[in-house]
């Protein structure tokens, strides 16, 4: 069969729409059968009306050519259809930003988290007290640290700084209208939960190198939530002496 989606419906109806067609012509010039042609027929105009119909819908959910790669790369691939794409698409209400090069989209300390954003083009530099932690590319999310950290209810500030490398293209769900559609639409929040975190993970593994302060704590990752754990001093630690070392071989040799 045509299988599920809008192209399933397209494909059924236009072969049932031939299909009975064919019968109202038959019945028309062949069996010379009134009953048979009306209801062939009749069925015959209401395929035809759901061709139409199904047509016109497939048509209302096409997107720009930006939003088309963003759901043949992400989102169809978990399977979301176009008309629950559509939804979150209408959610940032299809507006597509600009930032231009070595300009700032948060600011550390500054900004407030008010959206969650996804980059479509170009490189943002990631940076906490001067200190580089990471890069984010394309189609990835450029706060999903703190869009994960914060409650529906609760207000935060950014704790890192992001520049824009070079110029980039973004989208952004407003937090409010985000958190309407998610409550309203438990598949689409099932959908932005895996994305989300799966987001944080891959940031968490391109910090290879952790910034430190001063006082030798390192920045776990830009959640607020994680604790700082300072920074082991090897030169400090206690090496063992002679009497230790003779203690372990004579243990060594008991064992053999």
């Amino acid at each position: 069969m045509g299988g599920s989606g809008f192209y399933g419906l397209l494909y059924l109806f236009f072969f049932l729409a031939l299909g009975f067609l064919c019968s109202s012509i038959w019945a028309w010039l062949d069996a010379c059968a009134a009953d048979s042609f009306s209801w062939s027929f009749a069925i015959f105009v209401v395929c035809l009306l759901q061709v139409v119909h199904v047509a016109y819908r497939l048509r209302s959910v096409t997107f720009d050519k930006d939003f088309q790669d963003l759901y043949a790369f992400i989102f169809k691939k978990l399977g979301v259809s176009l008309t629950v794409y559509g939804e979150i698409v209408s959610c940032c209400e299809g507006e597509i930003h600009t930032i231009e090069k070595d300009h700032c989209y948060a600011m550390e300390g500054k900004t407030a988290i008010e959206k969650l954003s996804l980059l479509l083009s170009g490189r943002i530099q990631v940076t906490v007290n001067g200190e580089f932690l990471h890069y984010i590319y394309p189609y990835q999310f450029l706060d999903s640290p703190e869009w994960d950290s914060l409650r529906p209810s609760e207000e935060g500030i950014f704790q890192v700084t992001l520049r824009a490398d070079s110029q980039c293209r973004y989208i952004g769900w407003r937090r409010k209208k985000l958190y309407l559609l998610l409550a309203k639409n438990h598949y689409i929040a099932k959908v932005f939960s895996v994305l989300v975190r799966n987001d944080i993970a891959d940031k968490l593994f391109s910090l290879n190198d952790q910034a430190s302060d001063t006082n030798g704590f390192r920045y776990d990752l830009r959640l607020p939530s994680f604790g700082h754990m300072p920074v082991p001093d090897l030169d400090k630690t206690d090496m063992p002496g002679p009497e230790q070392h003779c203690t372990t071989d004579l243990h060594r040799k008991k064992l053999c």
